[in-house]
């Protein structure tokens, strides 16, 4: 067992294979010597803990593909300014106060696309914020008793042996003050042992698209916004009727329609519109055609004229959405295009878009209408996944850059996002007023985001770090058979025994150091059910208060700073971040000092012998 640890560890901090290569190899040398039988082998691809991980990266998915993540990211950046130390404080004191009442994991899933974003937009890399967001989850756990899986363990234990447990807010006692010691660690220290590790997870700049799109198509001078008045002939008639590009020479965009229930003074909005749509009193028609054109429409059917924003935003905030989005394609000289005569601002329903502009040769065409040659480039609209359903299926069409990239950049919150908020506080009420267990929370608020269209089926599974998920599960098993083979036991109780006749505050440091060892390497919950009772009967044979030691058991039990397979955040955050082993070593170990000398100074204080 010994060697199977020790192997274990030292390919992890040799790097040569994939954490969940080196895990794999891990749980079936415990199978293939004997150690552990198939089913405990296996365990833990059936684990709670493994299933509720897999179903917060779908919830974070979710959050991230309806706009809060991007809308977050714009808040943090706004907030930090240009300041990377700005936003370092606040992406590790929000995942820290955050984790208080969502799972850490929870909470590192909901920020790793913010943070990743954010770090990208002010000129820093993600490898610099994303293991201050995982150690401030890991700290902000310490809480409340419900914050991170060891308090609940240590807190039950002590109720199991007749004594008192902790209050909900308990635990904060001595959380904040490590808490408050983790942002002035990486204030002041921390940030300069981070990696720069370059990470080829750099997300789209709608805003720097968008430029480039003005320039390079000229779409700044033919788009207009009119308002249908109640004197208009458009009124209750149909878009089929007056064949607007064929007479006026205009393209319907897009129809934005107010109240369209008197009841309800909301709006809606028809992207697309057909043939068959029905113009309303107080429509907002956003038209592209010259200004001549325009002109003589706005006379011809009585309509306003309504003032335009800066194109750029015009095109994010009323032509761009978490539905419908813009991207560039080129023509390939095999296309079926070439040769046909196209109309610009024309919907082509048989690829589920709409032609915006059109250049060749670098040059934006003026003209309406154009015969399609190889190589030219179209700027186009349509709903996203029918973008990524033309990269899939025309093959004789190159698309420009990541659709499914820009549109988590989109800030347009739509019904889609309310439903994704809702679903992660479902979870968090199911979690803090212990409705149901924890995987089953997580797995409930999935299903709704996966239901309600929030994140496709397939976006989901590319949304799950994989690596994260089956590393956890094939490390699970060695927390198993630690206990089963009496190795952590035996070297637990050896300590404490050789500790227990000195000073209590020495006991207490050995507590704390042994409990940290194992959670460098097992599951903190493991560490902690392991600890508990062993502390609990050291304490009570020397007559002392098992309080103060079984608050050093969860504290230490969550701090796991030194290698990537002790906490399911550290995990998740190792493929953002680049991070190799010896990163969190490097990192870790002054904060895991602090915390040692911070636990020893206050808890006795607090938690009396």
């Amino acid at each position: 067992m010994l060697a199977i640890l020790i192997i274990t560890i030292a390919l992890f901090i040799w790097g040569k294979f994939t954490p969940d290569v080196v895990a794999l190899l891990s749980m079936l040398s415990l199978f293939l010597f004997g150690i552990l039988d198939l089913t405990e082998t296996l365990s833990g691809f059936s684990n709670p803990t493994v299933i509720m991980i897999a179903a917060l990266f779908i919830i974070g998915e979710g959050l991230s593909q309806t706009g809060w993540t991007a809308l977050a990211g714009q808040k943090f950046i706004k907030m930090a300014g240009k300041s990377t130390t700005k936003l370092l404080l606040i992406t590790t004191l929000g995942s820290g106060l955050l984790s208080g009442v969502v799972s850490n994991t929870g909470t590192v899933a909901t920020l790793m696309p913010v943070t990743i974003s954010s770090a990208w937009s002010i000129g820093t890399l993600p490898s610099k914020l994303l293991m201050p967001v995982a150690f401030g989850s890991n700290t902000g756990g310490l809480l409340t008793l419900t914050g991170t899986p060891p308090n609940i363990i240590v807190n039950n234990t002590m109720l199991e042996s007749g004594m008192e447990g902790f209050s909900f807010f308990e635990f904060a006692l001595i959380g904040l003050p490590l808490l408050l010691i983790t942002l002035v660690y990486f204030r002041y220290i921390g940030y300069r042992l981070l990696p720069s590790n370059k990470t080829n997870n750099k997300p789209v700049d709608i805003s720097t698209t968008l430029h480039k799109w003005i320039e390079a198509y000229k779409v700044d001078d033919d788009y207009y916004r009119l308002r249908v008045r109640s004197v208009s002939p458009l009124l209750d008639t149909t878009l089929g009727q007056w064949k607007f590009e064929d007479k006026h020479q205009v393209s319907i965009l897009r129809i934005k329609r107010r109240y369209p229930n008197l009841l309800k003074r909301n709006e809606s909005f028809i992207e697309f519109p057909s043939d068959d749509t029905e113009f309303k009193y107080h429509d907002i028609i956003t038209v592209k055609g010259d200004t001549e054109a325009i002109n003589a429409l706005m006379i011809r059917f009585r309509l306003g004229l309504l003032p335009l924003e800066p194109i750029a935003d015009e095109l994010r905030n009323n032509l761009i959405n978490q539905e419908v989005g813009m991207t560039e394609i080129i023509v390939t000289p095999k296309s079926t295009l070439v040769g046909r005569k196209v109309r610009i601002g024309r919907f082509f329903k048989r690829f589920g878009v709409q032609l915006m502009a059109a250049s060749r040769n670098n040059k934006a065409f003026t003209d309406r209408e154009i015969v399609v040659k190889a190589g030219d480039a179209f700027l186009i609209r349509g709903i996203w996944s029918d973008i990524e359903q033309l990269k899939a299926h025309h093959e004789n069409l190159v698309i420009i850059g990541s659709p499914e990239g820009m549109a988590k950049t989109v800030t347009n919150i739509t019904h889609k996002s309310y439903i994704a908020l809702f679903a992660l506080v479902l979870m968090i009420g199911l979690l803090v007023f212990k409705i149901v267990p924890g995987a089953v929370a997580a797995l409930i608020s999935a299903g709704i985001v996966l239901v309600s269209g929030c994140v496709p089926i397939t976006k989901a599974y590319k949304g799950i770090s994989w690596i994260s998920v089956v590393m956890i599960a094939a490390m699970i098993p060695m927390g198993l058979a630690l206990q089963k083979t009496g190795v952590a036991q035996l070297i637990a109780s050896g300590l404490v025994e050789t500790l227990g006749n000195l000073h209590p505050i020495v006991l207490l440091g050995g507590i704390f150091l042994l409990t940290t060892t194992f959670s460098q390497v097992i599951n903190n919950s493991a560490t902690a059910v392991l600890m508990a009772p062993i502390v609990i009967l050291a304490a009570n044979s020397l007559n002392l208060s098992a309080t103060p030691f079984m608050i050093a058991v969860a504290i230490s039990a969550s701090t796991a700073f030194l290698t990537p397979v002790g906490t399911t955040t550290n995990a998740m955050v190792m493929t953002g971040g680049g991070y190799k082993f010896k990163d969190y070593v490097t990192v870790g170990a002054p904060l895991l000092l602090l915390f040692l000398i911070t636990t020893l100074l206050l808890v006795p204080l607090i938690w009396p012998f």
